[in-house]
């Protein structure tokens, strides 16, 4: 089942809905249809990329205190230059700190010059010097911040051969050392799917989850956290034997009690349950879905988002994996959702709602039975058009599956006002859908005898004028549905 079909015209992004009358093999079909992006606009609200910005902890941590009047010195781009190519472990040491600084600074730090310098290669030799490990640090902190930038930078540190030796300090007794290796992976894995391939044929994931125990602090933990989630992210999808990997950590990581980790982890989630029957259930068959239930009730939007991200992508696979969802809640916490003040969210809880309506007669039993319609109602009367056109979908899935009982129901919530409210919207193929939806309405009413009451419904709002004048609309599609309705229904 598409995900959102905002790229592709409405009638097109129907047909891959189910109808009535589709044999089983055909709406599974459609089920597990390409996912198309439901945010393209508007990137994904996780961080691809962090860069570690200097601190006076960040300082100390690196032995810059117990250096003298080192932190005092301030090197120029030609001087780290020759101070990291020389023979003096201090002097290196120095000029890799400074390197460092440069690519720490808030603002504008000068990525580009560094690695046009051509001192990663160096700074990668620097990440094997066992013996100094604040110069280990020191590279390994440059590196992050130079793969934090763009895939041009981060490809010249991959290519400078960074991974391997960072993957190598994720056993570093040296705890600093081994988070801030932790971090230059996840930027490097965050760039795309062919780095973070790269991280992954590197052995990094057995690492990262050797670090995670109920020991391991907090801020370390959130950079593991961060890293596997940017590990699970990008298309194409990880490798199984990756996923296999991370799924128990992750679901274990679900329990935890930091915004962060649990943020974090739901992301994860969200990357691994996006348009693949097979990774949705691998994820559903961890036994996620009543922990994610759960955090979808959080007030914190930062877990609320992927979470709920997260269960949306599960309904769009098999009828048996969103009846799992159901099961676990999802339609006690979807109506509270639809009246959320942030229109984001209202929007993820109608598509969410719109992909268990594309599913079985069931399944939209279910959805009459939990008292949604009236809040989906709501959403077409006052909600933002981009609200309201996922509440659309609700119902013209619903309409396309439903039994001709349940349409009659959906006639009597109170739909029938916003709907025809909603034909003066300039989009023309949404008004198409809108006079579909009316049309199936009004098939089912005549099934059962009840036409006459349901035109009047129609009529009240004024909806037959505005059929009427759509007889005479510019584009063919809308006028031919209209002329259609006006002449078997209102003649």
């Amino acid at each position: 089942l598409p995900v959102n079909m905002s790229c592709e015209a409405p009638e097109d992004r129907l047909r891959k809905f189910k109808y009535r009358g589709k044999d089983a093999s055909m709406i599974r079909q459609h089920r597990i249809a390409v996912n198309v992006q439901l945010r393209k606009a508007k990137k994904d609200e996780q961080v691809l990329k962090r860069r570690n910005i200097t601190n006076l902890c960040s300082d100390s941590a690196s032995g810059e205190e117990t250096k003298g009047n080192t932190s005092l010195v301030k090197l120029t781009l030609e001087e780290i230059i020759s101070g990291v190519n020389a023979s003096d472990p201090i002097v290196c040491f120095q000029a890799t700190q400074a390197a460092r600084k440069m690519l720490s600074r808030e603002k504008n730090p000068p990525l580009k010059r560094i690695v046009e310098a051509g001192i990663i290669p160096k700074l990668v030799e620097f990440l094997t010097s066992s013996l100094h490990p604040c110069l280990q640090f020191e590279a390994a902190w440059a590196l992050t911040n130079i793969a934090s930038g763009t895939s041009d930078q981060t490809r010249a540190v991959v290519e400078g051969g960074a991974v391997k030796p960072l993957v190598e300090l994720l056993s570093s007794p040296n705890l600093i050392v081994c988070e801030q290796a932790v971090w230059a992976l996840g930027n490097i894995a965050g760039d795309g799917a062919e780095f973070r391939d790269s991280v992954i044929s590197s052995n990094a994931i057995p690492h990262l989850l050797a670090l995670i125990s109920s020991t391991t602090p907090i801020t370390f933990l959130r950079n593991i956290t961060w890293t596997l989630s940017n590990l699970c992210r990008n298309n194409p999808y990880p490798c199984k034997k990756a996923v296999e990997q991370m799924l128990p950590v992750l679901s274990q990581l679900l329990q935890h009690q930091d915004n962060e980790v649990l943020s974090d982890t739901c992301w994860a989630l969200s990357y691994l349950t996006e348009s693949c029957i097979e990774r949705i259930g691998q994820v559903v068959d961890m036994g996620v879905l009543p922990r994610l239930v759960q955090l979808m009730t959080s007030s914190e939007l930062n877990i609320l988002t992927p979470s709920l991200r997260t269960v949306g992508n599960i309904v769009t696979g098999t009828d048996h994996q969103t009846q799992l969802a159901i099961e676990a809640g999802i339609l006690s916490v979807l109506p509270q959702l639809l009246l959320c003040p942030k229109s984001s969210i209202q929007k993820e809880a109608a598509w969410t709602l719109s992909n268990v309506a594309a599913g079985p007669q069931e399944h939209i039993q279910q959805l009459i039975d939990c008292n949604v319609l009236p809040a989906v109602s709501a959403l077409l009367k006052s909600g933002e058009f981009k609200v309201q056109k996922e509440a659309l979908w609700v119902m013209a899935n619903f309409t396309n599956g439903g039994t001709v009982h349940q349409l009659i129901h959906l006639a009597y919530s109170g739909v029938l006002e916003p709907l025809v409210n909603l034909l003066t919207i300039p989009d023309a193929k949404f008004v198409v859908i809108i006079l579909d939806i009316i049309s199936f309405l009004l098939q089912a009413a005549e099934k059962l005898s009840k036409k006459e009451y349901l035109c009047l419904l129609i009529e009240e709002p004024g909806g037959v004028d505005r059929i009427k004048t759509l007889q005479f609309h510019e584009n063919r599609h809308v006028s031919l549905t209209a002329m259609h309705i006006i002449e078997k229904y209102f003649s």
